[in-house]
Parts: C-alpha cells; structure tokens; sequence
C-alpha cells in the first residue's frame, strides 16, 4: 500500500497539499441533467413517478399504498431490536438532546436611544424532512443527529424518507426514528425522494427544509430543489485529520482508518512533528487492514486521497488544519489546549488521547452532520438553530420616528424610491400638524 508523504520543508508542499484538498466532489452535467428530470417528473406526476423511479432503481415494487411505514413497524421495529440496541440508542438520544439543549435561542429586544424598541424573535419550522442513507450501510446515527436537534427547536412534524433495497427495511433505522420522535417515515431514497420532500406527492407533504446526507444524485438533488425548500449542506465524502505528537500508534492508525473505511471518496490524513511515529502510524495502518471487513475499500480511499504530513512545529501543524479544514479534527495529544487556540477551521474537534471520533459520530452528544470538502471555513455543523427562523422586530414612537424619519426618508430618495420616502414623510408631516 502506498500513502503520500507530505513534509513542510519540500519546496512544492503548498501545492501538493493544495492537489491533495482539490477532490472533485461536484457532480458532472450528466448527473445534474438525469437529478433535473427525476425532480421535474415527480413535481408533476407526484406517486405515480416516484414510485416507476422507486421500483426502478431500489428493485421492488413500489406503490402508493407501501410507501409509507407506518408508525406501528416503527414501533415493532423498536421492539424487536435487542436490549443493547435499545440502550445504545436510548443513551444517544439523551445526550444529544442534552447537548442541543444549551443551543437553543431566545428572543430578545432593546430600547435604544432614539426610542426605538428593536428585536428578535425566534420560531421553529413547520415541517422538515430527514433524508436517512440506506445504499452501501444504514445510519440509524444520522436518525438521530438530525431528528433530535429538530425536536429541541420545536419542530412539530419530522417527515423520513430513506432507500429500502429490495423492498428490505432496516429494523435499526426504523428503531432509531422511533426513538427520536420522528412523525411519519416513507420507504423511499434518491433523488426521487428529495423531489416527493422539496414539492410534496399525494402522499408525502412538502417540507420547509431538507437535512441529511446521501449520495451524489441526493446531493445534486438537494442544490437544485433549495429555494423552493431549504436544505441544511451539500455533504461530500467524510473526512478526518489527526494531528499528534505521541500516543499509541494502534490507536491513531484505527482513527486514521475510522472515515476511510467509509467509501473510496472519503479523505484521512496524518499529521505530527514525529517522524518515528508517523512510520510506526503507517505500519499499524498496514496490520490493521489485514483484518478489517471493509479494507478493500479504506486502501482505495488511503492510496487515492490520504497523506502523511511531517511538520516542523505545532503552529505548522495548526497551519496545515486550517489549509485542510477538515469535517472532523482529533488532536490526539497530550495538551491539546496547546493547539487549539491556532485552529480556526473543522466542524468537530476532538481533544485528547481518549476521544476517538467515533465517539462523536453516536454517542457524545455533539451533531455528527458536520460540514465537509473545506466548507468548515465558512459553515458549521447541524444543530438547533438549523431548525429556527429569525425574525428582526421592530417599535417605534412618534418621537422615534421624528428623531430617524428624515434621515430615512433622504436616503430613500438618493436611492430614486418616492414611495418609500412618501411613507415616512406622510408621518412626519402628520406629527407636525399635531404640534402645531
């Protein structure tokens, strides 16, 4: 197996860095043309068409009456998973609401000195919908991440759609909706069911926004139908960064492997000042595919997208995370406060030798719906406020609006809108009269 080896003291490593991060993500014409008429069809010929698609490319034979699962297999499914799966999942939910809890928004207002009383107010969405990955695995993890933060912002209707193979349901997936909340659920993946969630079919209503990830027919799916709905991120292949100046070579080859294991997209890399290590890192990598089930497809994602970064210096290391701005960041050391405060980019950061990432992605609390392909530089992962509108609020007195009404009312007319300015100036003239 073969691993690029990055060091920051080659003349190229900026750019060969830069070549490593450049992963074509976006999908081409022929996908985005093909997303674009299964959404244009469905929009039109609403069960009719998402069932041919259904039936079409999850092989079983979809109608309008089975695409829904009821409420009672969610229930049955619930109880027909073991006891350890009913605690993993009973635990999960607790702690994520717990950490949701502290995220949750308030209204505000002030009274300034012109004596306008200006504001905030906050409401949930009406109704969204929670696209579940149903294809290479099931994730009743992405259940929860997604319908708790919801249920916490005070949502009222949590809409599921997720891909059933075969006409196969997943009994986990089904437990997991019943045990975050989760309203009504609908047998369906694929583009196909991003259409049913953005314009509403007989059967499935429309929805305010659209969170989840999926594959690349979701996500061209998911860019195309925002606007007429929301959605909360395009996510690309999943990713991770390690940054360690010791610990168990073991450990930190596991955690390597831990998002390559994913899919052949996904992106590991390495990171540390300790040259011995990075080998001892490399060679525990090699021992641990010989037993992992999925080491066909972490070797394809290690050889084609992973790296090995020796640095200098921990600032050189923060330098480098922030260049890779990676959806998730374990800073496996022995103070980790020491770099934190120079990373500025990842969606979730792990601090320690004890917090492996998988820690966060069912368990800890934290959503593990995190933004990807260097979009931590700008966004931020799922959460409360994902599910919440702001709206600004504003009072005024007379007094006020003599105090900032012609100011107003000038620049409305600099900007050639009369009517505008007309508003205010009718006031105005109004309260003039009365103090005349």
């Amino acid at each position: 197996m073969s691993i690029l080896r990055l060091d920051s003291t080659q003349v190229d490593y900026r750019a060969r860095l830069d070549a490593l991060l450049s992963r074509e993500t976006d999908t081409g014409d022929d996908v985005q043309n093909l997303v674009a008429d299964i959404l244009k069809d469905v929009k039109q010929r609403g069960n009719a068409a998402l069932c041919e698609y259904t039936s079409k490319f999850d092989a079983w034979d979809c109608t309008p009456e089975t695409l829904e699962i009821t409420t009672e297999q969610m229930q049955a499914a619930w109880n027909t998973v073991s006891d350890e799966d009913r605690h993993g999942l009973t635990l999960a939910v607790e702690r994520i609401r717990a950490y949701h809890e502290h995220q949750k928004q308030a209204d505000w207002d002030y009274t300034d000195h012109d004596g306008l009383t200006l504001g905030q107010r906050i409401t949930p969405l009406d109704r969204v919908g929670l696209y579940v990955p149903g294809g290479k695995a099931a994730y009743p993890s992405s259940v929860l991440m997604n319908a708790v933060p919801a249920h916490v912002a005070g949502v009222k209707e949590i809409i599921m759609v997720v891909p059933t193979p075969a006409g196969e349901l997943n009994d986990l997936v089904l437990a997991a909706a019943y045990a975050s909340g989760v309203q009504r659920a609908f047998a369906v993946g694929g583009a196909q069911a991003v259409a049913a969630l953005a314009y509403g079919t007989e059967s499935i209503p429309a929805v305010d926004k659209i969170v989840g990830p999926g594959n690349k027919f979701v996500a061209a799916a998911k860019r195309q139908v925002f606007g007429t709905c929301g959605i909360d991120m395009i996510a690309g292949p999943s990713e991770i960064a390690i940054v360690a100046d010791g610990g168990h070579p073991e450990w930190l080859a596991a955690d390597f492997l831990s998002q390559a294991e994913h899919d052949e997209a996904a992106q590991s890399i390495f990171i540390s000042t300790d040259a011995a290590l990075i080998n001892a890192v490399e060679k525990a990598i090699e021992k641990h595919l010989e037993i992992l089930p999925r080491a066909d497809i972490a070797r394809i994602s290690i050889e084609t997208h992973g790296a090995l970064i020796h640095v200098k210096s921990l600032e050189e290391a923060a330098a480098a995370v922030n260049i890779i701005a990676p959806e998730h960041l374990e800073l496996a050391m022995d103070d980790p406060d020491s770099i934190l405060p120079m990373v500025k980019h990842a969606g979730a950061i792990f601090m320690g030798h004890f917090v492996p990432e998988a820690l966060g992605d069912y368990i800890a609390g934290p959503n593990h719906v995190l933004p990807t392909n260097r979009t931590a530089r700008f966004s931020s992962p799922l959460g409360v406020y994902d599910f919440q509108k702001r709206s600004s609020v504003i009072r005024a007195t007379k007094d006020a609006v003599r105090a900032i009404g012609p100011a107003a009312a000038h620049l409305a007319h600099r900007e050639g809108l009369q009517a505008h300015a007309l508003t205010i100036e009718l006031r105005l003239a109004d309260q003039n009269r009365d103090t005349d």
